[in-house]
């Protein structure tokens, strides 16, 4: 066991955070302001091959592994974790699209994805199924050489912005094995989208309902060719995502751990520095190394997640709880440092703590976590 990056994964890691301190962090706030989704700035990232991560390359991905693509997600969130928990969501897609599509599928969109000309939304969560995915309700009917969709998805990142959706419809009975997956293009017949969300945080990027009233889709848009795969799809993209979106929160709180020292030695109380005042020493150290200990638990499930680690999941929901909860303590902690002016929109401390809030619910929530971990255990599976 070696603690050390490689040189590729250290140019990786540099590339990324890079992109974000040069292309992301200096008009974070003015987009969180505005909610404007910088489509042209995250299209960029595709050129470094962050369109792809995960996707082998001979069905048109960059090859890279769980862990490149931790790496990547945390030094992209250190510039916005709105934008870069969006990028994941793409890359989520793709992943799914270049495991279970058809060669066909694959050969037709995957592209479009790579390039990002074409930027994807995932639609799992409905207005009555958000932590039990399951009892999901949307339905989609065969009819000829079609398929019909009926139904509404809540809560579905950059929905009327992006153009190629992954939707999940109940195609047979109740239960996992009566849903299915397909492919629905921004210009389908029958597809519209509620109104933006006046949310919390994560206003970078848009979150709007995704609704099918008799959409119709050609029946050769029904992901992988075969009904009633589509929860097993669904379930498999979790750990990924449950890595990435605590990868998110490391970059945002190592964001907020810098600043916070850059003002320490800059702000003055009672004619000393603050960092001269050991309570805020103790505080930013503790700060600092819980960042560490989550980085080491988000890296530690990357790297089970690429060797197929039977306990995989486990340590993804550790991970994923782990991650976010001390991730929003961080920045929390961080606001706290920044006193009067913390609060203030200008500093982008209050910034974080409202875009990663929602890492703690999204993706799982991290009750779901603690399910999710307990029932490892309980089951005689103790890593």
């Amino acid at each position: 066991m070696h603690f050390a990056l490689t040189e590729e994964q250290l140019a990786i890691q540099d590339t990324a955070l890079t992109f974000a301190k040069e292309r992301i962090l200096p008009k974070a706030i003015e987009w969180d302001d505005t909610g404007h989704f910088p489509v042209d700035v995250i299209r960029e990232t595709a050129q470094l091959g962050m369109a792809t991560i995960y996707v082998p390359e001979d069905k048109g991905g960059s090859g890279l592994s769980r862990l490149d693509g931790a790496l990547i997600m945390e030094g992209l969130a250190y510039g916005c974790p709105a934008i870069s928990a969006y990028i994941s969501i793409h890359n989520m897609v793709a992943w799914m699209l270049g495991k279970y599509g058809t060669d066909a599928q694959i050969k037709s969109w995957m592209p479009k994805l790579a390039s990002m000309d074409w930027l994807a939304s995932y639609c799992l969560t409905e207005p009555g199924a958000g932590s039990d995915a399951v009892a999901l309700k949307t339905t989609a009917r065969k009819d000829g050489d079609s398929y019909v969709l009926n139904g509404t998805k809540q809560f579905i990142s950059g929905a009327g912005a992006t153009d190629f959706y992954f939707v999940f419809a109940r195609t047979g009975g109740e239960g996992a094995d009566g849903v299915s997956a397909f492919v629905i293009m921004k210009d389908a017949p029958g597809l519209s989208f509620g109104a933006n969300e006046k949310k919390m945080g994560w206003n970078a990027q848009p979150t709007r309902q995704v609704i099918m009233d008799n959409c119709r889709v050609p029946a050769s848009h029904l992901v992988g060719g075969v009904e009633g795969k589509g929860f097993r799809f669904a379930m498999s993209g979790l750990d990924g995502g449950r890595v990435n979106i605590g990868a998110c929160s490391l970059g945002a709180a190592a964001q907020a751990i810098d600043k916070s020292r850059d003002y320490m030695f800059e702000r003055k109380a009672f004619g000393k520095n603050l960092a001269d005042f050991q309570v805020l020493q103790f505080k930013i150290a503790d700060m600092a190394t819980e960042l560490e200990a989550s980085r080491l638990m988000i890296y530690r499930a990357a790297d089970a997640m690429d060797r197929a680690d039977p306990q995989a999941s486990m340590y993804s929901a550790m991970a994923k709880r782990f991650a976010t909860d001390l991730g929003f303590g961080i920045v929390n902690e961080a606001l706290q440092i920044h006193g009067g002016y913390g609060y203030l929109k200008d500093y982008g401390m209050e910034k974080l703590v409202r875009d990663l809030r929602v890492h703690q619910i999204l993706e799982g929530t991290n009750e779901i976590m603690r399910v999710v971990v307990s029932r490892k255990l309980l089951n005689g599976n103790r890593g």
